[in-house]
């Protein structure tokens, strides 16, 4: 009878996971790519609450009291510290087009109010927003009609984020291993990255110097994932400041610009080269993508240089450069002869930037 129960309970288990195993076949990648994705925007948006209870992206719409027109807007909240806030009002996101209205307010029994003027398709308008409870409402008045905006706060994710390397790739940091990357300039054997693993990533440890991996390259697309930290108090060039720099000498600049114009020395920048073609750059805390295509540069056997540097970058799946000449080092590049291979090379600026899930492809042709 023992023996009989054993047999039993086995045959039991072996239906239970046949039948898990039948579900999850029947399952399509693109249900489970979809679930990852809704898990990663929940953890992103938890993440954002906890930072602060209003920065972000807000979505929603706008319609005349009367029923006569109706649209869609959007609204990007910048935090600027001690209870103070910025909200730009657009027609969209990710374009260069002016705001509607760009207005301050302040923290106050629970809400955010702001108040100002604004224009809408060379309309003066005068607003007034109100943040509270989970949800944005205002009003606005446009002297010959007077209306309402309605917005929920949203989370919007690069494409490529937690892209997994190609079979191909050089896998640069995948979560645990540090021991790609190195401190230039220290001795071998002492130089071995200092930065702080925290959770799959590794974060700058101000101070003990940027870095740059082991392997070198030459023509390559680069994955790299970033996220700045959320520091309200602090301005321009001094808030989640950071650097990616292909063969250690071009850089595509990492900051904290939420919410800014998007400047050759902001997030996306080129720098003193090239501004993005639009700002893409997340709210602190929320993890970002770029997705680099460099190009080195193509020097004769004299060593004069034929073709300079190129690069195309791709910031939170939006193209921000396209193939763009560069014509030599940045501000603030590591050096060296650029006929010669080198690594990507990360930037200790002094802010506690994170970094994971960098890797490589050589480019062939």
């Amino acid at each position: 009878m023992k023996l009989w129960k054993t047999d039993a309970a086995a045959c039991i288990v072996a239906v239970v996971c046949l039948l898990a195993g039948t579900i999850w076949a029947q399952e399509s990648s693109a249900d489970r790519a979809a679930r990852r994705r809704k898990a990663m925007e929940e953890r992103a948006m938890r993440e954002l609450a906890e930072a602060d209870p209003v920065m972000g992206d807000w979505s929603g719409a706008w319609e005349l009291d009367d029923g006569g027109d109706y649209g869609t807007c959007v609204a990007q909240v910048v935090v600027l510290g001690e209870g103070r806030y910025r909200i730009n009002l657009m027609e969209q996101f990710d374009t260069r087009m002016p705001a509607i209205a760009s207005l301050e307010g302040t923290a106050r029994d629970g809400a955010v109010v702001f108040t100002g003027p604004g224009n809408y398709d060379g309309r003066a308008l005068r607003l007034e927003v109100k943040i509270a409870d989970g949800g944005l409402k205002g009003t606005f008045d446009a002297t010959e009609a007077t209306g309402k905006i309605e917005m929920e706060r949203v989370v919007r994710l690069s494409p490529t984020l937690g892209a997994r390397a190609p079979e191909d790739a050089v896998v640069l940091f995948n979560g645990r291993d540090m021991s790609q990357w190195r401190h230039p300039g220290k001795p071998d054997g002492q130089d071995g990255c200092q930065w702080t693993p925290v959770g799959r990533a590794m974060e700058v440890k101000p101070g003990s110097g940027s870095i740059i991996s082991r392997p070198v390259f030459g023509d390559v697309r680069l994955h790299v994932e970033f996220r700045t930290p959320f520091m309200p108090q602090a301005r321009g060039q001094g808030r989640g400041n950071s650097g990616v720099y292909l063969q250690g000498r071009y850089e595509v600049q990492v900051l904290d610009s939420y919410g800014l114009e998007g400047a050759d020395n902001e997030c996306g920048g080129l720098y003193q080269v090239a501004k993005p073609l639009v700002n893409m750059c997340a709210p602190p805390t929320q993890w970002q993508t770029y997705d680099i295509t460099f190009r080195a540069p193509v020097f004769d056997s004299q060593g004069n240089r034929k073709e300079p540097a190129r690069m195309t970058v791709l910031h939170n799946g939006v193209r921000i450069h396209d193939n763009i000449a560069l014509p030599g080092a940045t501000t603030a590049a590591l050096g060296g002869d650029p006929r010669q291979l080198a690594g990507v090379y990360l930037q200790d600026h002094g802010n506690k930037v994170q970094f994971r899930n960098i890797w490589a492809v050589e480019l062939k042709d």
